[in-house]
């Protein structure tokens, strides 16, 4: 992956933008095959388990909501969560992390998303949502 932000390959990350916890994470979106794909650069405050060292739970699925939400965003949809349930896979180390979401289903009023998270091999994802997000424009 590149280190271009959103900005600079030509998507439109207003979510992103306005989310103060996206800015505080670093998160940023860069153009995929299907959608955004949500990379989220290694920080040395997201680790949550020193020892190991491993990001902090809090930080993936609050990353893995942020993908889910920039994936509707960039269809047009603005949404709020109303769940998600998130499969911790494997520590995620203290590396860049990227997370691709796919809708399931885009109804009028809701929407079922899937995001898969990975570090350095997709093959070996590290972590799993599954969410239900209310569609509010």
């Amino acid at each position: 992956m590149s280190a271009s932000s959103g900005h600079e390959r030509g998507l439109t990350p207003p979510l992103l933008d306005y989310w103060p916890y996206a800015r505080f994470l670093g998160v940023r979106l860069e153009a995929g095959e299907s959608g955004p794909i949500a990379v989220l650069p290694f920080a040395e405050r997201l680790i949550g388990n020193p020892l190991l060292p491993a990001l902090h739970g809090g930080v993936v699925a609050s990353f893995l909501e942020l993908a889910a939400l920039a994936r509707l965003d960039a269809e047009g949809r603005r949404a709020r969560t109303i769940d998600i349930t998130v499969d911790y896979l494997r520590p995620a180390r203290p590396v860049t992390f990227y997370a691709e979401a796919r809708i399931l289903k885009l109804g009028r009023r809701a929407a079922n998303l899937a995001v898969e998270a990975w570090q350095e091999d997709r093959e070996s994802p590290v972590a799993a949502l599954r969410g239900h997000f209310m569609l509010v424009g």
